[in-house]
């Protein structure tokens, strides 16, 4: 027999839903709170303009080792190479290619139609709305025209450190580690240095196996603060393995179902890091819009810190 969600969860859940909070119709979850305030906040935070890109690879290197059925990683194709379209190579020569990949496959935004349980996923949208004809017929990836706001950098390993697998941030860790006061429409970033595994190859080590990650009482302190959106250095965002072997992923389940707060994935936050130690600045203005495939619920996403 199939086994129910614990009623602890339940009793959570219940505490952070905000379904109705923008409409009964409402699609786009806590992107509503990123307005003209959040986006001038973020623009003010840029003092140098450098420019920080948080993408991990998009190749056959990617983050995906096979524990996944079909996220497969990005597989690139020539499909025309310096073809001469009059017939003769000294006109006009061009080249095409293809690309074949799981949409989760490496850096990424979950939409709000990636997850459901009891039937319904953000909102009370039946889970039924994702078809094998269409995907998300409603809370798809093609409803967010843009991401942009204030990105905050919440680094829980400083130095160049890395969080032991396995370990559970806690609310606590949050506060300490957050050295700017989190406004509505925010995007957190959180550092727990497994991005570090990719740069050194160790593909398998980082995305199977014991993750550093969120956990359940995380959600309040993002609730609280009305944050927009969340993204952390790791494939599954949470801790894995979870709290309860009763609760599979149950902060995938708090924040997209409950919440409509968007999470990203396999952010690579070093360089970031990094340049936020040497000169103490955790705020920027963050463009990490998806690409609107229609129906899809999830898409890569090339992040850029603008600092």
């Amino acid at each position: 027999m199939p086994a129910p969600l614990p009623d602890w969860f339940h009793t959570l859940a219940a505490e952070l839903r905000q379904w109705g909070r923008w409409g009964d119709d409402d699609q786009l979850g806590t992107l509503n709170l990123i307005d003209g305030d959040a986006v001038r906040r973020g623009a003010g935070a840029v003092e140098t303009g450098e420019r920080i890109s948080l993408a991990m690879r998009f190749d056959q290197q990617s983050p995906q080792v096979g524990s996944i059925p079909g996220r497969v990683n990005p597989l690139r194709t020539m499909v025309a190479i310096n073809t001469p379209y009059l017939g003769d190579p000294a006109n006009f020569c061009s080249s095409d290619d293809v690309v074949v990949m799981g949409l989760q496959a490496s850096t990424h935004w979950d939409s709000l139609a990636h997850v459901s349980y009891g039937g319904h996923m953000w909102n009370g949208v039946p889970a039924s709305a994702v078809t094998a004809e269409g995907g998300a017929t409603k809370l798809g990836m093609h409803k967010v025209r843009s991401l942009t706001s204030r990105g905050v950098l919440v680094d829980l390993a400083p130095g160049g450190g890395r969080l032991e697998p396995g370990h559970g941030i806690t609310p606590a860790e949050l506060d300490a580690a957050c050295t700017v006061d989190v406004e509505p429409g925010d995007v957190v970033l959180v550092r727990t240095g497994n991005a570090q595994l990719m740069r050194e190859r160790k593909r398998t080590e980082y995305t199977t196996g014991e993750q550093p990650g969120l956990t359940t009482a995380c959600c309040r302190w993002f609730k609280e603060r009305d944050v927009a959106a969340v993204a952390t250095d790791t494939v599954a965002l949470e801790v894995y393995p979870g709290e309860d072997p009763a609760a599979l992923f149950p902060v995938h389940l708090l924040h997209l179902v409950d919440m409509g707060l968007w999470q990203g994935q396999n952010f690579d936050l070093e360089d970031l890091a990094a340049a936020s130690a040497a000169d103490g600045r955790y705020a920027f203005l963050l463009q990490a819009s998806p690409i609107p495939f229609t129906g899809a619920v999830g898409s890569p996403v090339n992040p850029v810190a603008v600092r």
